[in-house]
Protein backbone atom coordinates (compact mmCIF):
# COMPACT_ATOMS: atom_id res chain seq x y z
CA UNK A 1 0.00 0.00 0.00
CA UNK A 2 1.29 3.43 -0.49
CA UNK A 3 2.67 5.86 2.18
CA UNK A 4 -0.05 8.93 2.73
CA UNK A 5 2.68 12.02 2.59
CA UNK A 6 1.73 14.36 5.69
CA UNK A 7 -0.25 17.71 3.95
CA UNK A 8 2.37 20.61 3.75
CA UNK A 9 0.42 22.54 6.91
CA UNK A 10 0.79 19.73 9.24
CA UNK A 11 3.53 19.87 12.12
CA UNK A 12 6.09 17.25 12.06
CA UNK A 13 6.25 14.98 15.00
CA UNK A 14 9.06 15.70 17.38
CA UNK A 15 11.71 13.73 17.57
CA UNK A 16 12.00 10.81 20.19
CA UNK A 17 14.91 10.49 22.31
CA UNK A 18 16.89 7.83 20.43
CA UNK A 19 16.22 9.65 17.09
CA UNK A 20 17.61 12.56 19.04
CA UNK A 21 20.47 11.07 19.91
CA UNK A 22 21.22 8.84 16.65
CA UNK A 23 21.02 12.69 15.10
CA UNK A 24 23.58 14.42 16.85
CA UNK A 25 25.59 11.42 17.38
CA UNK A 26 25.75 10.91 13.27
CA UNK A 27 26.16 14.71 12.55
CA UNK A 28 28.31 15.77 14.95
CA UNK A 29 30.19 13.08 16.25
CA UNK A 30 29.32 10.10 18.86
CA UNK A 31 29.05 6.68 19.17
CA UNK A 32 26.71 4.46 16.32
CA UNK A 33 24.63 2.42 18.77
CA UNK A 34 22.55 0.81 15.94
CA UNK A 35 22.94 -2.94 16.05
CA UNK A 36 22.26 -3.43 12.26
CA UNK A 37 24.95 -0.70 11.11
CA UNK A 38 27.59 -2.31 13.59
CA UNK A 39 26.63 -5.86 12.29
CA UNK A 40 27.53 -4.87 9.00
CA UNK A 41 30.84 -2.67 9.66
CA UNK A 42 32.26 -5.68 11.70
CA UNK A 43 31.61 -8.13 8.67
CA UNK A 44 32.67 -5.87 6.05
CA UNK A 45 36.07 -5.57 8.36
CA UNK A 46 36.62 -9.19 8.99
CA UNK A 47 35.85 -9.82 5.02
CA UNK A 48 38.84 -7.44 3.99
CA UNK A 49 40.85 -8.41 6.52
CA UNK A 50 40.98 -12.26 5.58
CA UNK A 51 40.97 -10.68 1.44
CA UNK A 52 44.11 -8.70 2.88
CA UNK A 53 45.81 -12.01 4.53
CA UNK A 54 45.28 -13.91 1.30
CA UNK A 55 46.27 -11.42 -1.33
CA UNK A 56 49.45 -10.73 0.89
CA UNK A 57 50.37 -14.33 1.48
CA UNK A 58 50.35 -14.75 -2.04
CA UNK A 59 51.44 -11.65 -3.61
CA UNK A 60 54.77 -11.53 -1.12
CA UNK A 61 57.75 -14.24 -1.40
CA UNK A 62 57.79 -14.20 2.58
CA UNK A 63 54.53 -15.90 2.90
CA UNK A 64 53.74 -15.40 7.09
CA UNK A 65 55.03 -11.79 6.75
CA UNK A 66 52.71 -11.03 3.77
CA UNK A 67 49.65 -12.44 5.08
CA UNK A 68 50.31 -10.32 8.38
CA UNK A 69 50.87 -7.40 6.35
CA UNK A 70 48.09 -7.96 3.86
CA UNK A 71 45.95 -8.39 6.84
CA UNK A 72 46.84 -5.56 8.23
CA UNK A 73 46.17 -3.56 5.32
CA UNK A 74 42.65 -4.98 4.50
CA UNK A 75 41.85 -4.12 8.06
CA UNK A 76 42.47 -0.74 7.78
CA UNK A 77 40.85 -0.55 4.47
CA UNK A 78 37.77 -2.26 6.01
CA UNK A 79 37.69 0.13 8.72
CA UNK A 80 38.09 3.22 6.74
CA UNK A 81 36.02 2.23 4.18
CA UNK A 82 32.98 0.48 5.86
CA UNK A 83 32.87 3.73 8.17
CA UNK A 84 32.83 6.66 4.93
CA UNK A 85 30.37 4.27 3.31
CA UNK A 86 28.06 4.16 6.72
CA UNK A 87 28.87 8.34 7.03
CA UNK A 88 27.42 9.20 3.78
CA UNK A 89 24.57 6.85 4.03
CA UNK A 90 23.39 8.59 7.29
CA UNK A 91 23.84 11.75 5.75
CA UNK A 92 21.71 11.21 3.19
CA UNK A 93 19.84 9.52 5.27
CA UNK A 94 19.22 12.50 7.83
CA UNK A 95 18.76 15.03 4.59
CA UNK A 96 16.04 12.94 3.56
CA UNK A 97 14.46 13.43 6.88
CA UNK A 98 14.74 9.51 8.37
CA UNK A 99 16.25 9.84 12.46
CA UNK A 100 15.57 6.55 12.69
Amino acid sequence: MDEQKPLEGTPEQPLTSRQAYNLVADTVGGLNVRPKDNLYQGLVILICLFLGAGIGFLAMTDGPMGAVLGGFIGLLVGLFGSGIFLMIYRAVAHARGKHD
